[in-house]
């Protein structure tokens, strides 16, 4: 019923913890449709998943920018939230109070759970959760530095060429 992406986000949301990889692999998703026909409501998801890594960090106010923009995104894209299996009015509560106490600068951090509605996906999501010997829903293990700032310490040669093979590719392009 939904994408592969999608409830791969979930288990990275709820069950790793692991709020880059969220990023990751719903912007790959998000992707494959072209520039101008892309759905602008996993935006919204991927913007609360980068909100959370910021704030996780300690970048305050990184962490503000990306959850009031995907608050804002969540308010316009109401319907295909739902349609995802999510209370938007809900999650938007939820992106309201957390961008209140992140200008407040609460100091302790605290992992968000999606308010997921669709019970299905929800056993869908525990039990592949604990197929992986992986706890739904606990807490971010905060000593875990590679968690914590993934961005610095994952292997990024894969990214780089990537770029690489890009840039040279609208260059050749752009000479034709």
């Amino acid at each position: 019923m939904y994408p592969k992406a999608y409830y791969d986000y979930l288990i990275y949301f709820h069950g790793y913890r692991d709020y880059f990889e969220c990023h990751e692999v719903l912007e790959e998703h998000w992707k494959l449709k072209p520039r101008g026909k892309r759905d602008y409501h996993w935006v919204g998801l991927i913007q609360i998943a980068v909100g959370l890594y910021h704030e996780r960090r300690g970048n305050i106010t990184g962490a503000k920018r990306m959850l009031s923009s995907a608050l804002t995104i969540i308010q316009s894209e109401r319907e295909e939230i739902r349609k995802l299996g999510l209370d938007s009015q809900q999650l938007m509560t939820m992106l309201s109070t957390r961008v209140k106490e992140l200008s407040e600068e609460r100091p302790v951090f605290s992992d968000m759970n999606l308010p997921i509605i669709d019970h299905d996906l929800l056993i869908t999501c525990q039990e592949q959760c604990q197929h992986l010997g992986i706890t739904w829903a606990h807490r971010s293990d905060l000593n875990n530095n590679y968690l914590i700032h993934k961005h610095k310490k994952r292997d990024r040669s894969e990214v780089i060429e990537e770029r690489t093979f890009q840039i040279k590719k609208r260059h050749t392009q752009q000479n034709n």
